[in-house]
C-alpha cells in the first residue's frame, strides 16, 4: 500500500480528499483487484459516494458494506482522521478530545467512533504468546469492602499475561474475567497462550488444574510474603497492571463501565504491543487494515444490556 505517512502533514498530503480515502479503503479491501461475488467480472463503475456496480451484470457494492464505517453517514475523511488521531497519540484520545478536535456533532458519536476502532484492534485469528509467560490478576474499580482476597465484591477482576522478553516484557494479553475460578482462568491460559509454553504464576490453586497438561507451570508460593514481594516475584504482570491503571485514570480519567471494559484493554493491548513501533503511520495502517476485516456493529448493539437508562456511557467524563 506504499510508504506509510510520518507526520501529519503528510497524512492530509496523502488523505486530504474523499477520493484518495475512497480508493484506499478499496485497495485493502480488494488488493487483488475487484471480481463481482455474483458473475467474477472485474470491471466497475462508480455510480455514488461509496457505491460500485459490476459492468457484467449490474450488481452494486458498497466498498464500506462489512467494514466499521457500515452505516456511517460521515465522510471518510473525517473517519482517516479520527484513526490518525487514536494511532498517532501514545496514549490515545478520550471521546470529548474526539469530539473536540474533530468538530463532532455530539458526545455520543465520538464515543461510538473509539469503540467502533476499539473492536478493530483485536486481530482475528492474532497468534497467541509463548515461551516463558508470568500471568497473574488485578482488580479495577472503586474502593470495595466486600472484595478480598481473589475475591472481585463490585469490582472488576482482569487476568493478565505477559510474556518475559528478558528482563523486559515481550507481548501481553488482558481480558475480564467472571472469577478467578479454575474455570475462568484455564479459558484465558488456553486462548492466550500457546500450548507447551511455561506459565509462571503465584500458588492460587485455580492455576494448578488448568496448567498441568498443556504447560509447563512454575509457581512462586507468595503466600505469607509481603504485599510488595508479588511485584518483586511476578514483576512484569504487575508492572504491566500498574500502567493500564495509570492509562485508564490519565486517559479516561477512570469512567469506565464494566460492561465496556474488554474494549479498553484491546486498546491497551494494542497500543503496548507496538510500544516498540518507529512509525506511528504503520499503526494507522494496522487499525485501518484490521478496520476493513471487521464486522460493523451498531451503537444499539453496543449499549444493549448496559446498566443504567444512558446505557453506562458517562455524560460528562472523557472516555
Amino acid at each position: 500500500m506504499g510508504a506509510f505517512p510520518k507526520t501529519l502533514m503528510e497524512f492530509e498530503e496523502r488523505f486530504g480528499t474523499e477520493q484518495a480515502c475512497r480508493d484506499y479503503v478499496f485497495r485493502l479491501r480488494w488488493p487483488a483487484g475487484f471480481r463481482c461475488p455474483r458473475c467474477g467480472h472485474d470491471k466497475t463503475y462508480p455510480t455514488g459516494r461509496l457505491q460500485i456496480e459490476c459492468r457484467g451484470c449490474a450488481y452494486q457494492v458498497s466498498i464500506i458494506a462489512g467494514t466499521i464505517f457500515q452505516g456511517s453517514r460521515s465522510p471518510l475523511r473525517l473517519w482517516f482522521r479520527a484513526m490518525w488521531l487514536v494511532a498517532s497519540q501514545k496514549t490515545g484520545a478520550s471521546a470529548l478530545n474526539l469530539q473536540r478536535v474533530l468538530g463532532l456533532g455530539g458526545y455520543q458519536t465520538a464515543w461510538t467512533w473509539l469503540h467502533k476502532l476499539r473492536r478493530a484492534m483485536v486481530r482475528p485469528g492474532r497468534d497467541r504468546l509463548d515461551g516463558r509467560v508470568e500471568v497473574d490478576e488485578t482488580f479495577w474499580g472503586s474502593p470495595d469492602e466486600a472484595a478480598h482476597g481473589r475475591r472481585a465484591g463490585k469490582k472488576a477482576l482482569i487476568a493478565i499475561a505477559a510474556e518475559e522478553d528478558g528482563e523486559g516484557i515481550g507481548r501481553i494479553r488482558m481480558r475480564r474475567i467472571p472469577n478467578a475460578s479454575a474455570q475462568s482462568l484455564e479459558r484465558f491460559v488456553r486462548e492466550s497462550i500457546e500450548a507447551g509454553s511455561v506459565v509462571h504464576t503465584d500458588g492460587w490453586e485455580g492455576y494448578g488444574a488448568c496448567l498441568e497438561k498443556d504447560y509447563h507451570h512454575e509457581v512462586t508460593i507468595l503466600k505469607g510474603k509481603p504485599p510488595e514481594a508479588a511485584s518483586e516475584l511476578l514483576p512484569r504482570v504487575h508492572r504491566v497492571a500498574s500502567l493500564l491503571k495509570r492509562w485508564l485514570m490519565g486517559t479516561h480519567q477512570g469512567a469506565i463501565s464494566h460492561e465496556h471494559l474488554d474494549y479498553y484493554l484491546d486498546e491497551f493491548t494494542f497500543r503496548f504491543n507496538r510500544r516498540s513501533s518507529k512509525s506511528r503511520g504503520l499503526l494507522f495502517f494496522r487499525l485501518l487494515e484490521q478496520a476493513v476485516a471487521v464486522q460493523p456493529t451498531s451503537y444499539r448493539a453496543m449499549v444493549k444490556g448496559a446498566r443504567g437508562k444512558k446505557a453506562g456511557i458517562p455524560r460528562v467524563a472523557p472516555s
